[in-house]
């Protein structure tokens, strides 16, 4: 098997070591605390410590994109309890690599995590302008928007 012609600028993969888990972190501080101004206090919080984070790294090294992913008792809230469903959620990618399809990587990624921890579908909420990314990605969305660290969001769902 030849290599592709146009290999990908980035790689995905799961944050397994604490270097890892830091840029997920600073991903989501660039993105979320500085561009969209959500409070600090609001963006990390005690599911950081369980969930499965996700990162998109650049050629070169530096960190393109992160999310993560709650699962069993940490999804409740997100999923409404139901088992078997996970929760996708701080999908972030830095301004300059925006375009890339990293965030469709990263959104695979963390479906690829949810499968191989024996999930049937995975939810989400979005915030109301990324709907159509996530739609585009299999996702549907349900229930009323409502706010989000002052944000208009819509839970989603895709069956994995």
């Amino acid at each position: 098997m030849s290599p592709s012609p146009n290999p990908s600028p980035y790689v995905v993969r799961v944050a397994e070591d604490p270097a890892d888990r830091e840029a997920c972190f600073a991903v989501r501080k660039e993105v979320f605390v500085v561009e969209q101004q959500v409070p600090e206090d609001l963006e990390y919080d005690a599911y950081d410590a369980v969930a499965v984070h996700v990162l998109a790294v650049g050629e070169d090294g530096l960190p393109l994109g992160a999310g993560r992913l709650l699962y069993g008792e940490a999804a409740a809230g997100g999923t409404g309890g139901e088992a078997g469903v996970g929760a996708l959620g701080r999908l972030a990618v830095v301004k300059a690599a925006r375009g890339l399809g990293v965030g469709v990587a990263l959104v695979r990624g963390i479906e690829d995590a949810a499968r191989a921890r024996g999930l049937v579908a995975v939810d989400l909420h979005a915030q109301t302008h990324a709907l159509g990314f996530y739609e585009r990605l299999g996702y549907v969305a349900y229930g009323p928007e409502f706010p989000d660290a002052g944000i208009s969001h819509r839970a989603m769902r895709r069956r994995l």
